[in-house]
């Protein structure tokens, strides 16, 4: 908990989470129950002394050097989710904890390609997911979204296998998925290697999102919109290119920042060395994510509760924050006027702590 005098007026306003990765949801804790209940061996703790317990698997996971280091570790704890039901408990796992967080809506990234390649059919991952949605949207009131990621690490010929997969599915069609996004590695792989399945979404009316300055520099930015992104995925670097950050403002080109996973993945040295306050003064639209949280020990709120402590903002700054959450999020019109008619009463309830 933060220690703002905003801290309750944060915690209850209505948010909309957009950069969330499903895999990032499997704490320690849960990795070590669904590995017993699956009969999976987890690494040696004589060769990995990161896996001896969940205390330790957690002080290893604050000591990630880079981007690459923690995906060695997201992609290996993948192994125990085998079974509909676990990416059901999953899902309903995180959903439960963004709801006590003040989340309203949720638009969820999953890896497919990934659990193909460990024998997990597509089927199976979506049927689980939705699962979790469904019964996050009846028991607790939330809207969802989910967003298939292609990963950067894998050839692109798994990438287009599971695009065609995903269309042979009439998945948008019948709206179980409502875009497409990428992820995992950012530097080293060619910058536009989706290019020609982008093209291809974009024909179709797909919403398109990408990873993008992250690690890499502005111009990864500046590729992912040329292929027909119109959301970037962390995108701090953005403050790089003076130009790019003018037509991102004029845009309306919604950020989705993770201050926790930024500092935890050594992008910056501190929260203060985000660009959150260079992006409110010049317009920039982006929303504030947990990225991971199981890995980062940051949920949605906390990621909050980090950049009131080093920023300070104002009640009417994170009115215009959570505003724009909500006009750039993959849902309806009425949705979206519900949403900020929540938020608008939630402010007018504090109004006397502007």
């Amino acid at each position: 908990m933060c220690r703002s005098p905003l801290h309750d007026f944060i915690h209850g306003l209505p948010k909309c989470e957009h950069h969330v990765h499903l895999e990032g949801c499997l704490t320690p804790e849960l990795l070590f129950q669904l590995a017993e209940k699956n009969k999976i061996a987890l690494p040696d703790p004589a060769t990995h002394p990161a896996y001896e317990s969940v205390d330790t698997l957690n002080a290893r996971y604050a000591e990630f050097t880079s981007l690459d280091d923690f995906l060695d570790f997201y992609f290996r704890a993948m192994s125990v989710l085998l079974h509909e039901s676990d990416f059901a408990d999953l899902a309903w796992a995180y959903f439960q904890k963004a709801h006590a967080d003040g989340v309203h809506h949720a638009e969820v990234f999953f890896d497919p390609q990934v659990h193909h390649d460990r024998g997990v059919a597509y089927e199976t991952l979506v049927s689980g997911v939705l699962t979790g949605c469904q019964r996050a949207e009846k028991e607790l009131g939330l809207s969802t979204r989910l967003i298939p990621c292609f990963v950067r690490h894998l050839p692109l010929e798994s990438a287009t296998r599971l695009y065609d997969q995903v269309l042979a599915s009439n998945h948008f069609e019948d709206g179980v998925l409502h875009g497409l996004g990428w992820s995992s590695t950012e530097v080293g792989p060619p910058k536009d290697m989706f290019r020609e399945i982008y093209a291809s979404a974009a024909t179709k009316g797909i919403q398109l999102t990408a990873h993008a300055g992250e690690e890499g520099d502005s111009s990864y930015i500046s590729t992912a919109l040329e292929l027909g992104a119109r959301r970037i995925d962390h995108g701090i670097r953005l403050v790089e290119d003076a130009e790019l950050m003018a037509r991102v403002a004029r845009e309306g080109i919604l950020l989705t920042v993770c201050p926790l996973s930024n500092v935890r993945l050594r992008c910056v040295e501190s929260l203060e060395q985000l660009p959150i306050r260079k992006f409110l003064d010049a317009g920039v639209k982006f929303s504030i994510n947990s990225d991971d949280p199981a890995y980062f020990e940051g949920y949605i709120l906390d990621n909050y509760c980090a950049v009131q402590e080093a920023f300070q903002l104002s009640v009417e700054e994170w009115r215009t924050i959570s505003e724009n959450s909500v006009d750039e999020s993959w849902i309806d019109d009425a949705r979206k006027v519900e949403l900020r008619r929540r938020i608008d009463e939630h402010v007018q309830k504090h109004a006397a702590i502007v």
